[in-house]
Protein backbone atom coordinates (compact mmCIF):
# COMPACT_ATOMS: atom_id res chain seq x y z
CA UNK A 1 0.00 0.00 0.00
CA UNK A 2 1.26 3.22 -0.83
CA UNK A 3 2.37 5.65 2.18
CA UNK A 4 1.96 8.79 0.19
CA UNK A 5 -0.37 10.83 -1.61
CA UNK A 6 0.47 13.12 -3.76
CA UNK A 7 -3.11 14.92 -4.15
CA UNK A 8 -3.11 14.79 -0.78
CA UNK A 9 0.37 16.35 0.19
CA UNK A 10 0.62 19.84 1.68
CA UNK A 11 -2.99 19.62 3.66
CA UNK A 12 -2.73 20.07 7.41
CA UNK A 13 -4.61 17.58 8.85
CA UNK A 14 -7.14 18.18 11.31
CA UNK A 15 -7.10 16.90 14.82
CA UNK A 16 -8.67 13.58 15.49
CA UNK A 17 -11.53 13.39 18.13
CA UNK A 18 -10.01 10.68 19.41
CA UNK A 19 -8.46 10.56 23.69
CA UNK A 20 -4.89 10.86 23.34
CA UNK A 21 -2.98 8.42 26.21
CA UNK A 22 0.65 8.81 26.83
CA UNK A 23 1.31 5.51 29.01
CA UNK A 24 4.08 3.98 26.82
CA UNK A 25 6.28 7.42 27.96
CA UNK A 26 5.48 5.69 31.46
CA UNK A 27 6.23 2.45 30.96
CA UNK A 28 10.15 3.35 28.59
CA UNK A 29 11.61 4.43 32.45
CA UNK A 30 11.54 1.80 34.65
CA UNK A 31 9.66 2.37 37.53
CA UNK A 32 10.23 4.49 40.80
CA UNK A 33 8.71 4.33 44.57
CA UNK A 34 6.93 7.32 45.17
CA UNK A 35 6.99 7.97 48.87
CA UNK A 36 4.03 10.22 50.06
CA UNK A 37 4.78 13.74 52.54
CA UNK A 38 3.15 11.57 55.25
CA UNK A 39 6.44 8.84 54.70
CA UNK A 40 9.00 11.57 54.17
CA UNK A 41 8.19 13.40 57.66
CA UNK A 42 8.51 10.11 59.66
CA UNK A 43 11.86 9.79 57.84
CA UNK A 44 13.08 13.13 59.09
CA UNK A 45 11.71 13.12 62.28
CA UNK A 46 13.58 9.63 62.65
CA UNK A 47 16.71 11.05 61.72
CA UNK A 48 16.60 13.83 63.99
CA UNK A 49 15.73 11.84 66.84
CA UNK A 50 19.14 9.97 65.84
CA UNK A 51 21.09 13.32 66.06
CA UNK A 52 19.69 14.30 69.54
CA UNK A 53 20.01 11.39 70.98
CA UNK A 54 23.33 10.38 70.07
CA UNK A 55 24.52 13.86 70.98
CA UNK A 56 22.91 13.59 74.28
CA UNK A 57 24.62 10.48 74.91
CA UNK A 58 27.88 12.03 74.02
CA UNK A 59 27.16 14.40 76.84
CA UNK A 60 26.05 12.13 79.49
CA UNK A 61 28.35 9.58 78.97
CA UNK A 62 31.23 11.98 78.00
CA UNK A 63 33.90 9.35 76.29
CA UNK A 64 37.69 9.45 76.81
CA UNK A 65 37.20 11.58 79.51
CA UNK A 66 36.21 14.97 76.85
CA UNK A 67 34.31 17.98 78.14
CA UNK A 68 30.80 18.45 77.39
CA UNK A 69 30.76 20.39 74.15
CA UNK A 70 33.64 17.99 72.41
CA UNK A 71 31.58 14.57 73.57
CA UNK A 72 28.05 16.12 71.78
CA UNK A 73 30.18 17.11 68.96
CA UNK A 74 31.92 13.55 68.77
CA UNK A 75 28.15 11.71 69.12
CA UNK A 76 27.30 14.19 66.70
CA UNK A 77 29.99 13.29 64.32
CA UNK A 78 28.58 9.73 64.80
CA UNK A 79 25.01 10.43 63.70
CA UNK A 80 26.16 12.03 60.93
CA UNK A 81 28.23 8.93 59.81
CA UNK A 82 25.31 6.97 60.34
CA UNK A 83 23.27 8.92 57.75
CA UNK A 84 26.06 8.56 55.23
CA UNK A 85 26.22 5.45 55.61
CA UNK A 86 22.09 5.27 55.57
CA UNK A 87 22.33 7.60 52.11
CA UNK A 88 25.13 5.26 50.29
CA UNK A 89 23.20 1.62 51.26
CA UNK A 90 19.84 3.27 49.96
CA UNK A 91 21.89 3.24 46.80
CA UNK A 92 22.40 -0.38 46.38
CA UNK A 93 21.03 -3.10 45.12
CA UNK A 94 18.91 -5.87 47.14
CA UNK A 95 21.56 -8.52 46.26
CA UNK A 96 24.72 -6.26 47.65
CA UNK A 97 22.66 -5.49 50.89
CA UNK A 98 21.98 -8.89 51.41
CA UNK A 99 25.36 -10.07 50.70
CA UNK A 100 27.03 -7.71 52.64
CA UNK A 101 24.87 -8.50 55.76
CA UNK A 102 25.65 -12.16 55.27
CA UNK A 103 29.22 -11.37 54.40
CA UNK A 104 29.82 -8.93 57.97
CA UNK A 105 28.05 -12.06 60.10
CA UNK A 106 30.47 -14.65 58.37
CA UNK A 107 33.38 -11.82 59.27
CA UNK A 108 32.12 -11.34 62.67
CA UNK A 109 31.88 -14.89 63.54
CA UNK A 110 35.39 -15.45 62.39
CA UNK A 111 36.99 -12.66 64.34
CA UNK A 112 35.39 -13.70 67.17
CA UNK A 113 36.91 -17.19 67.02
CA UNK A 114 40.15 -15.31 66.66
CA UNK A 115 39.80 -13.36 69.74
CA UNK A 116 38.97 -16.98 71.61
CA UNK A 117 42.01 -17.69 70.54
CA UNK A 118 44.29 -14.51 71.19
CA UNK A 119 42.83 -14.72 74.94
CA UNK A 120 44.66 -18.16 75.49
CA UNK A 121 48.00 -16.94 74.85
CA UNK A 122 49.70 -15.55 77.40
CA UNK A 123 49.98 -11.83 76.78
CA UNK A 124 49.91 -8.24 77.89
CA UNK A 125 45.84 -7.16 78.03
CA UNK A 126 46.79 -4.21 76.14
CA UNK A 127 47.69 -6.64 73.12
CA UNK A 128 45.42 -9.15 73.66
CA UNK A 129 42.86 -5.98 73.01
CA UNK A 130 44.54 -4.55 69.99
CA UNK A 131 44.51 -8.12 68.41
CA UNK A 132 40.92 -8.99 69.19
CA UNK A 133 40.25 -5.11 67.87
CA UNK A 134 41.69 -5.50 65.00
CA UNK A 135 40.40 -9.34 63.76
CA UNK A 136 36.92 -7.86 64.47
CA UNK A 137 37.28 -4.90 62.17
CA UNK A 138 39.68 -6.46 59.49
CA UNK A 139 36.99 -9.50 59.11
CA UNK A 140 33.96 -7.73 59.45
CA UNK A 141 35.13 -5.33 56.46
CA UNK A 142 36.95 -8.30 54.49
CA UNK A 143 32.79 -10.01 54.90
CA UNK A 144 31.54 -6.88 54.81
CA UNK A 145 32.85 -5.83 50.97
CA UNK A 146 33.53 -9.73 49.55
CA UNK A 147 29.90 -10.35 50.19
CA UNK A 148 28.54 -7.23 48.72
CA UNK A 149 30.88 -7.81 45.52
CA UNK A 150 29.70 -11.03 45.16
CA UNK A 151 25.86 -11.08 46.34
CA UNK A 152 24.71 -10.74 42.49
CA UNK A 153 25.87 -14.45 42.76
CA UNK A 154 23.21 -15.82 45.70
CA UNK A 155 19.61 -15.27 43.25
CA UNK A 156 18.64 -12.85 45.33
CA UNK A 157 16.07 -11.79 42.79
CA UNK A 158 13.96 -14.61 44.42
CA UNK A 159 14.05 -13.55 47.93
CA UNK A 160 13.25 -10.22 47.00
CA UNK A 161 10.10 -10.85 44.69
CA UNK A 162 8.74 -12.72 47.58
CA UNK A 163 8.89 -9.51 50.66
CA UNK A 164 9.32 -6.99 47.96
CA UNK A 165 5.64 -5.38 47.11
CA UNK A 166 4.35 -6.66 43.68
CA UNK A 167 4.80 -4.78 40.82
CA UNK A 168 2.27 -3.97 38.61
CA UNK A 169 2.77 -6.09 35.32
CA UNK A 170 3.57 -4.38 32.15
CA UNK A 171 0.77 -4.65 29.54
CA UNK A 172 1.85 -6.04 26.00
CA UNK A 173 1.21 -3.38 23.51
CA UNK A 174 0.32 -3.94 19.82
CA UNK A 175 0.61 -1.11 17.32
CA UNK A 176 -1.78 -1.09 14.37
CA UNK A 177 -0.83 -0.38 10.46
CA UNK A 178 -3.07 1.32 8.19
CA UNK A 179 -3.62 -0.88 6.09
CA UNK A 180 -4.26 -3.48 8.25
CA UNK A 181 -7.48 -1.71 9.22
CA UNK A 182 -8.10 -0.82 5.79
CA UNK A 183 -7.85 -4.76 4.96
CA UNK A 184 -10.87 -5.11 8.14
CA UNK A 185 -9.61 -8.71 9.29
CA UNK A 186 -8.14 -7.82 12.73
CA UNK A 187 -11.89 -6.76 13.56
CA UNK A 188 -12.78 -10.26 12.81
CA UNK A 189 -9.96 -11.68 15.00
CA UNK A 190 -10.35 -9.47 17.77
CA UNK A 191 -13.88 -10.42 17.83
CA UNK A 192 -13.21 -13.63 18.06
CA UNK A 193 -10.66 -12.84 21.16
CA UNK A 194 -7.06 -13.82 19.39
CA UNK A 195 -5.61 -10.83 20.53
CA UNK A 196 -4.76 -9.67 24.28
CA UNK A 197 -3.56 -6.62 25.26
CA UNK A 198 -3.63 -3.04 24.12
CA UNK A 199 -4.19 -2.35 20.51
CA UNK A 200 -2.72 0.97 19.97
CA UNK A 201 -3.06 3.63 17.18
CA UNK A 202 -0.88 6.16 16.91
CA UNK A 203 -1.86 9.37 15.66
CA UNK A 204 0.23 9.70 12.46
CA UNK A 205 -1.58 6.51 11.36
CA UNK A 206 -4.74 7.79 12.41
CA UNK A 207 -3.86 10.74 10.01
CA UNK A 208 -2.91 8.87 7.24
CA UNK A 209 -6.30 6.94 7.53
CA UNK A 210 -8.06 10.46 7.34
CA UNK A 211 -6.40 11.52 4.16
CA UNK A 212 -7.13 8.29 2.22
CA UNK A 213 -11.22 9.39 3.37
CA UNK A 214 -10.11 12.46 2.12
CA UNK A 215 -9.02 11.60 -1.00
CA UNK A 216 -10.88 12.71 -4.38
CA UNK A 217 -10.18 8.97 -6.05
CA UNK A 218 -13.63 6.81 -5.25
CA UNK A 219 -11.66 3.75 -4.42
CA UNK A 220 -9.52 5.31 -2.28
CA UNK A 221 -11.94 7.25 -0.24
CA UNK A 222 -14.47 4.22 0.01
CA UNK A 223 -11.07 2.23 2.01
CA UNK A 224 -10.58 4.86 3.74
CA UNK A 225 -14.02 4.76 5.30
CA UNK A 226 -13.49 1.37 5.82
CA UNK A 227 -10.34 1.89 7.93
CA UNK A 228 -12.24 4.36 10.13
CA UNK A 229 -15.43 2.32 10.77
CA UNK A 230 -13.54 -0.93 11.57
CA UNK A 231 -11.61 0.96 13.91
CA UNK A 232 -15.02 2.17 15.59
CA UNK A 233 -16.06 -1.27 15.55
CA UNK A 234 -13.05 -2.23 17.60
CA UNK A 235 -13.55 0.56 20.08
CA UNK A 236 -17.10 -0.85 20.72
CA UNK A 237 -16.35 -4.28 20.93
CA UNK A 238 -15.54 -5.12 25.81
CA UNK A 239 -12.89 -7.19 25.31
CA UNK A 240 -10.85 -5.22 23.52
CA UNK A 241 -8.87 -2.28 24.63
CA UNK A 242 -8.29 0.73 21.56
CA UNK A 243 -5.77 3.60 22.00
CA UNK A 244 -5.14 6.25 20.29
CA UNK A 245 -1.10 7.76 20.75
CA UNK A 246 -0.31 10.99 20.25
CA UNK A 247 2.38 11.51 17.64
CA UNK A 248 5.80 13.16 19.78
CA UNK A 249 8.19 11.12 18.05
CA UNK A 250 10.99 13.67 15.99
CA UNK A 251 11.59 11.63 13.07
CA UNK A 252 9.99 13.25 9.90
CA UNK A 253 9.89 10.35 7.72
CA UNK A 254 7.09 8.25 6.00
CA UNK A 255 4.26 6.54 8.33
CA UNK A 256 6.40 3.37 8.43
CA UNK A 257 9.70 4.58 9.75
CA UNK A 258 7.81 6.86 12.50
CA UNK A 259 5.82 3.20 13.41
CA UNK A 260 9.10 0.89 13.53
CA UNK A 261 10.62 3.90 15.62
CA UNK A 262 7.65 3.81 18.01
CA UNK A 263 8.00 0.04 18.32
CA UNK A 264 11.37 0.38 19.16
CA UNK A 265 11.31 3.08 21.51
CA UNK A 266 8.19 1.43 23.66
CA UNK A 267 8.91 -2.57 22.75
CA UNK A 268 5.71 -3.17 21.29
CA UNK A 269 4.58 -4.78 18.40
CA UNK A 270 3.30 -4.12 14.79
CA UNK A 271 0.15 -5.35 13.37
CA UNK A 272 0.32 -5.31 10.01
CA UNK A 273 -0.13 -6.70 6.37
CA UNK A 274 2.19 -4.85 4.34
CA UNK A 275 4.81 -7.18 2.85
CA UNK A 276 7.97 -4.33 3.03
CA UNK A 277 7.01 -2.86 6.53
CA UNK A 278 6.81 -6.64 7.81
CA UNK A 279 10.55 -7.32 6.46
CA UNK A 280 11.80 -3.98 7.62
CA UNK A 281 10.53 -4.27 10.95
CA UNK A 282 11.87 -7.95 11.21
CA UNK A 283 15.45 -6.72 10.30
CA UNK A 284 15.26 -4.25 12.87
CA UNK A 285 14.89 -6.81 15.26
CA UNK A 286 10.68 -6.05 16.04
CA UNK A 287 8.18 -8.49 16.75
CA UNK A 288 5.66 -8.54 13.52
CA UNK A 289 1.88 -10.16 13.84
CA UNK A 290 1.45 -10.40 9.96
CA UNK A 291 -2.53 -11.25 9.04
CA UNK A 292 -1.68 -12.45 5.73
CA UNK A 293 0.73 -14.96 7.27
CA UNK A 294 -2.06 -15.97 9.67
CA UNK A 295 -4.54 -16.42 6.66
CA UNK A 296 -2.21 -18.45 4.83
CA UNK A 297 -1.72 -21.18 7.85
CA UNK A 298 -5.33 -21.25 8.61
CA UNK A 299 -6.10 -22.28 5.03
CA UNK A 300 -6.91 -26.44 4.72
CA UNK A 301 -4.01 -28.51 3.84
CA UNK A 302 -4.47 -29.63 0.48
CA UNK A 303 -2.13 -32.49 -0.58
CA UNK A 304 -1.22 -33.65 -4.08
CA UNK A 305 -3.74 -36.45 -5.09
CA UNK A 306 -7.16 -35.49 -3.47
CA UNK A 307 -10.05 -34.22 -5.38
CA UNK A 308 -12.18 -31.29 -5.32
CA UNK A 309 -14.45 -29.29 -7.13
CA UNK A 310 -14.40 -26.18 -8.17
CA UNK A 311 -16.40 -23.57 -10.69
CA UNK A 312 -13.93 -22.63 -13.41
CA UNK A 313 -13.73 -18.89 -13.91
CA UNK A 314 -11.58 -17.48 -16.22
CA UNK A 315 -8.59 -18.50 -18.65
CA UNK A 316 -4.94 -19.20 -17.44
CA UNK A 317 -1.71 -17.79 -18.78
CA UNK A 318 -0.44 -20.80 -20.32
CA UNK A 319 -2.09 -22.33 -23.04
CA UNK A 320 -5.77 -24.94 -22.56
CA UNK A 321 -5.21 -23.64 -18.66
CA UNK A 322 -8.67 -22.71 -16.38
CA UNK A 323 -8.20 -20.29 -13.23
CA UNK A 324 -10.68 -21.23 -10.29
CA UNK A 325 -10.20 -19.56 -6.46
CA UNK A 326 -11.24 -21.53 -3.35
CA UNK A 327 -13.45 -19.92 -0.73
CA UNK A 328 -10.37 -18.48 1.04
CA UNK A 329 -9.11 -17.08 -1.84
CA UNK A 330 -6.60 -19.65 -3.03
CA UNK A 331 -5.91 -19.87 -6.80
CA UNK A 332 -6.26 -23.18 -8.42
CA UNK A 333 -4.62 -23.35 -12.19
CA UNK A 334 -6.16 -26.14 -14.12
CA UNK A 335 -4.65 -28.42 -16.87
CA UNK A 336 -7.18 -28.70 -19.49
CA UNK A 337 -10.30 -26.50 -18.34
CA UNK A 338 -9.92 -23.77 -20.45
CA UNK A 339 -12.96 -25.08 -22.44
CA UNK A 340 -15.51 -25.66 -19.45
CA UNK A 341 -14.88 -21.53 -18.39
CA UNK A 342 -17.95 -20.91 -16.24
CA UNK A 343 -18.77 -24.45 -15.44
CA UNK A 344 -18.12 -26.60 -12.83
CA UNK A 345 -15.25 -29.65 -12.57
CA UNK A 346 -13.80 -32.28 -10.65
CA UNK A 347 -9.85 -31.57 -10.15
CA UNK A 348 -6.96 -34.09 -8.87
CA UNK A 349 -4.66 -31.53 -7.12
CA UNK A 350 -1.09 -32.63 -8.61
CA UNK A 351 1.09 -30.21 -6.67
CA UNK A 352 1.12 -27.21 -4.10
CA UNK A 353 3.26 -23.93 -4.47
CA UNK A 354 3.78 -21.98 -1.33
CA UNK A 355 4.97 -18.26 -2.72
CA UNK A 356 4.88 -15.11 -0.93
CA UNK A 357 1.64 -14.11 -1.80
CA UNK A 358 0.09 -16.95 -0.63
CA UNK A 359 -0.60 -20.52 -2.08
CA UNK A 360 -1.30 -21.49 -5.48
CA UNK A 361 -2.92 -25.23 -6.14
CA UNK A 362 -2.12 -27.34 -9.73
CA UNK A 363 -4.59 -29.80 -10.88
CA UNK A 364 -5.86 -31.82 -13.47
CA UNK A 365 -9.38 -32.52 -14.28
CA UNK A 366 -10.60 -35.88 -13.31
CA UNK A 367 -11.91 -37.85 -16.30
CA UNK A 368 -13.46 -40.78 -14.10
CA UNK A 369 -15.82 -37.71 -12.90
CA UNK A 370 -18.89 -36.90 -14.35
CA UNK A 371 -17.81 -33.08 -15.32
CA UNK A 372 -15.27 -34.73 -18.16
CA UNK A 373 -14.98 -32.92 -21.30
CA UNK A 374 -16.04 -36.00 -23.94
CA UNK A 375 -18.56 -37.13 -21.16
CA UNK A 376 -21.21 -34.44 -21.55
CA UNK A 377 -20.99 -34.37 -25.25
CA UNK A 378 -21.45 -38.40 -25.82
CA UNK A 379 -24.38 -38.31 -23.45
CA UNK A 380 -25.77 -35.36 -25.12
CA UNK A 381 -25.25 -37.70 -28.66
CA UNK A 382 -26.67 -40.76 -27.40
CA UNK A 383 -29.97 -39.30 -25.54
CA UNK A 384 -30.36 -37.11 -28.68
CA UNK A 385 -30.28 -40.13 -31.18
CA UNK A 386 -32.38 -42.14 -28.67
CA UNK A 387 -35.13 -39.21 -28.68
CA UNK A 388 -34.67 -39.15 -32.85
CA UNK A 389 -35.58 -42.46 -32.82
CA UNK A 390 -38.56 -42.34 -30.77
CA UNK A 391 -40.07 -39.78 -33.23
CA UNK A 392 -39.43 -41.55 -35.67
CA UNK A 393 -41.42 -44.57 -34.69
CA UNK A 394 -44.36 -42.19 -32.81
CA UNK A 395 -44.80 -40.67 -36.47
CA UNK A 396 -44.52 -43.32 -38.94
CA UNK A 397 -47.46 -45.18 -35.95
CA UNK A 398 -49.48 -41.61 -36.95
CA UNK A 399 -49.32 -42.56 -40.89
CA UNK A 400 -52.06 -44.33 -42.96
CA UNK A 401 -51.94 -47.54 -43.74
CA UNK A 402 -51.78 -47.93 -47.58
CA UNK A 403 -55.40 -49.93 -49.16
CA UNK A 404 -54.97 -53.22 -49.90
CA UNK A 405 -54.80 -54.70 -53.57
CA UNK A 406 -57.30 -55.52 -56.02
CA UNK A 407 -57.35 -59.00 -56.56
CA UNK A 408 -57.87 -60.08 -60.49
CA UNK A 409 -60.21 -62.44 -61.15
CA UNK A 410 -59.14 -65.81 -61.76
CA UNK A 411 -59.45 -67.87 -65.35
CA UNK A 412 -60.37 -71.45 -64.29
CA UNK A 413 -59.55 -73.71 -67.02
CA UNK A 414 -61.50 -76.96 -67.52
CA UNK A 415 -59.54 -80.12 -66.82
CA UNK A 416 -58.68 -82.47 -69.48
CA UNK A 417 -61.04 -85.47 -69.70
CA UNK A 418 -59.26 -88.63 -68.43
CA UNK A 419 -59.16 -91.22 -70.82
Amino acid sequence: MSRTNPELQGRTPPFSEAVASSAYEERSVPPRVTKTPAIRWNLWAVRIVLVVSLSAAGCALRPFDLRVVPAAAAGLLLALAVLLAEARLRRAGLSSLLGGALGGMVGIFAALLVTLVISRTSGAESTKSFFGFLALFAFGYLGLALGSARGGEMRAEVLGSLVAEKSPRRESMKLLDTSVLIDGRIADICDAQFLDGVLAVPQFVLHELQLVADSSDSLKRQRGRRGLEVLQRMQKMPQVEVRILDDDSPHTGDVDHKLVELARRIGAKIITNDFNLNKVATVQGLSVLNVNQLANALKPAVLPGESMRVLILREGKEPNQGVAYLDDGTMVVVDGARRIINKSADVIVTSVHQTTAGKMIFGRLDERGDSAPGRPAAAAAAAGARSDAAARIASAARLPEPPPPERLPRTIFPEPDAD
